[in-house]
């Protein structure tokens, strides 16, 4: 990387008149809106979407205030925002800075560990079912796909994953799991053993749904750990609790040689200001974090009870959606419940009867009870 020139103080005036001109020509900052809730923006179609494990409460106010303060700035590059937010991170998780790396959601974070990590002869080792997106971006890279199916209690089989590993060039580990909701406990004694050339990948997207105090709850997070494992990264998202989807930020948690590896495939500035300054926002919002921590809890015991009545048990789920076996194929409901226009989650083909639906708002979950119930009472076509 190049190093930035030094500024002519000649230089800096052209640039400061440049600047307080354009200033001047900016039209006046509209008024801010309120801030958006999900009884204020519903979908315009009327369709209630329970696909993507969103979080239907949306980011916290002061992430609106971030962007809307942040309108300014869009004519720079994101340098000092970013830096902002990977020191409140590194503060955050008792790291150094040089041990996080933004990505543009944690999808990117996927893609450049496949690129790093995979590629022939260099297989990845992911459990099945579980988040696919790995598998795909390995097989971009000319790596082959391993897949080790889930535990009975669908938890990762963690014994027969490092039989896979000795010749792996990534293992793939998502924690608590998507599709299935589901706790892999002893992660700890599992990376232990792993051999040291394996990098492993640990996606902790739904990290804040689990960590709910429970008592006798099998969850904990890794990143701890990776002060003993130099092949050990860990990847967190402002996509789920922080209800940032649509702006795309997500991170990393390595040591600074693994993250090295995955810088030089990352593209420059991939996380745009807006993004970066709600993220930093959302950080300091503990209170609106809390509360849809609590709101999904509550939701997603109350929906639970509603399927385990009408006879569909789910499996325990650590998340803010449920994996409810339907005990028939879930493709034809899929379809049916769109029809009604309630979308779900796409199926699955290691668990063909399992239904994977998002928690959404009491009445989102209404909609999705009422066309379930509907759907599975109409004879089959």
């Amino acid at each position: 990387m190049e190093l930035a020139q030094p500024i002519s103080r000649r230089r800096f005036a052209g640039l400061l008149g440049a600047g307080l001109a354009s200033a001047a020509l900016r039209p006046a900052a509209p008024a801010a809106a309120a801030t958006p809730t999900p009884a204020a923006s519903p979908d315009p179609n009327g369709i209630v979407r329970l696909s993507s494990n969103e979080n239907p409460y949306g980011p916290p106010p002061a992430a609106f205030d971030a962007m809307r303060q942040a309108f300014d700035r869009v004519w720079r590059y994101p340098d000092e925002a970013a830096d902002g937010l990977i020191g409140a991170l590194a503060r955050l998780h008792g790291v150094g800075n040089d041990q996080v790396l933004l990505g543009n959601g944690s999808g990117e974070i996927l893609k450049i560990c496949a690129a790093a990590f995979t590629g022939p002869g260099r297989p990845v080792v992911m459990a099945s079912p579980t988040f696919e997106a790995i598998g795909r971006y390995t097989r971009a890279a000319g790596g082959e796909v391993i897949q080790v199916p889930l535990t009975s209690d669908h938890g990762h089989d963690l014994a027969k994953m490092l039989e896979a590993a000795r010749f792996a060039g990534l293992v793939y580990v998502c924690n608590p799991n998507n599709p299935t909701g589901s706790v892999t406990p002893d992660l700890r004694g599992f990376l232990a053993r792993l051999p040291a050339g394996t990098a492993v990948l640990v996606d902790e997207a739904y990290h804040h749904y689990s960590k709910e105090g429970t008592r006798g709850n099998p969850y904990e997070s890794v990143i701890p750990l990776v002060a003993e494992h130099s092949n050990l990264i860990v990847a967190r998202t402002f996509s789920k609790i922080y209800g940032m989807a649509g702006l795309r930020c997500g991170y990393a948690i390595g040591r600074p040689e693994a993250l090295e590896r995955l810088r030089f495939h990352q593209a420059w500035d991939t996380v745009n200001i807006q993004a970066l300054v709600a993220a930093r926002a959302a950080l300091d919002d503990t209170a609106h974090l809390e509360r849809s921590r609590r709101l999904n809890r509550e939701t997603r015991a109350w929906v639970t009870g509603e399927l385990a009545a009408r006879g569909y048990a789910s499996i325990p789920s650590h998340t803010n959606f449920l994996m409810t076996d339907l005990r028939r194929d879930v493709g034809p409901v899929i379809d049916a419940l769109r029809k009604h226009r309630v979308e779900v989650g796409r199926r699955f083909t290691a668990l063909p009867t399992h239904l994977r639906v998002t928690l959404g708002t009491r009445p989102q979950m209404e909609r999705f009870l009422g066309a379930l119930g509907e759907v599975l009472a109409a004879p089959p076509t």
